[in-house]
């Protein structure tokens, strides 16, 4: 006869892993939002300081000025973000192989609205 109270505790350790994982692995695609968009914020800030600094002076800058500088750090944000998403979304699709009744992530939707802002800070700044 099998012993129902040892395997009902088994079951429950496990299931309450995955969910640790899962939480543990939006913990961390959390950290590369904000990482992602303080890099995003923080560009587009330099970008445009430095841009309305230029026509305030009416002259222009350098080509590797810090209006560059902001943009680059803007594509860096963009692309970290980018890089974490695969990332989160490959490791998240491999936990729910294992425990099917994960629930869904909203650190991935989060990531790609900021990924999106991204985009449209990188295009104000371009302009």
């Amino acid at each position: 006869m099998v012993d129902q109270t040892t395997e009902k505790p088994e079951n429950l350790s496990t299931r309450l892993g995955y969910q640790r994982t899962f939480l543990a692995l939006e913990r961390t695609q959390m950290a590369w939002v904000r990482t992602g968009l303080s890099l995003i914020s923080f560009g587009f800030g330099i970008a445009k300081f430095f841009q309305y600094l230029f026509e305030v002076q009416g002259t222009e800058g350098p080509i590797l000025g810090p209006r560059t500088v902001g943009m680059v750090m803007i594509a860096i944000g963009l692309v970290s973000l980018t890089m974490a998403n695969v990332q989160h979304r490959k490791a998240v699709v491999e936990l729910r192989a294992e425990s099917p009744g994960l629930p869904k992530s909203t650190a991935g939707a989060t990531a790609a609205v900021i990924m999106v802002l991204g985009v449209v800070a990188f295009l104000g700044a371009l302009i």
